[in-house]
């Protein structure tokens, strides 16, 4: 019968010696923490996603749209309660790159718009402080006497006299006459304002 026998005098063949490295415990659960925060934080945005997606859906299950009545509404209250509107707020800095005729034509069809003309505050800044910019607005308020009055006396839907006046090269000739006149007389005043505004711009240039 064998006897297993252990001699002391020997050495053992191998030893485990456990070291003591808390700098990468350390390194290693910042790591796990980012990992966990990196999940959780996914978690959130395809739950955020998902939210979305799901109003997405309600909304095109349950498709409505607004219908206005504008001609209902002085059947409510009378132009005189309308209140005081500050319509816009017009802004440029260079009458070269930014040619004034497009920024008085801006200007003539927010002047022009279906609201009582007492009533309604347009605000114009120039931060280059142009004295063509001025010039070219004093004759837009010239202008506009007579171009505001005529929109809403033949509810003129295109309220910019410069696409106005491309769009429609002459009055129909089922038109009355009182009209037929009056836009060639407007017509004439404001191609003479354009050309003014134009020179203008050139001298400005050439300057």
């Amino acid at each position: 019968m064998a006897t297993n026998t252990q001699d002391s005098t020997h050495l053992p063949l191998h030893e485990t010696i456990v070291h003591s490295n808390k700098t990468a415990g350390a390194i290693e659960l910042m790591v796990l923490s980012l990992l966990v925060f990196i999940l959780l934080l996914t978690f959130l945005y395809e739950s955020c996603f998902t939210f979305n997606w799901t109003l997405c859906v309600c909304i095109k299950w349950n498709q409505c749209t607004t219908k206005t009545y504008p001609d209902r509404l002085l059947k409510r209250v009378s132009e005189s309660e309308f209140p005081a509107v500050d319509i816009y707020f017009v802004t440029t800095a260079d009458p070269i790159l930014e040619l004034s005729i497009i920024t008085m034509n801006t200007v003539l069809s927010l002047l022009a718009i279906d609201y009582p003309f007492d009533k309604l505050a347009l605000y114009l800044s120039d931060d280059g402080c142009s004295p063509l910019l001025l010039y070219s607005f004093v004759e837009t308020t010239k202008f506009a006497n007579l171009w505001v009055p005529f929109c809403k006396k033949y509810h003129i839907q295109v309220r910019a006299p410069f696409q106005y006046f491309n769009s429609q090269s002459s009055p129909l000739e089922n038109d009355s006459l009182e009209f037929q006149q009056e836009w060639k007389s407007l017509k004439v005043l404001f191609l003479k304002t354009c050309l003014i505004s134009h020179f203008q711009c050139h001298i400005c240039h050439i300057l």
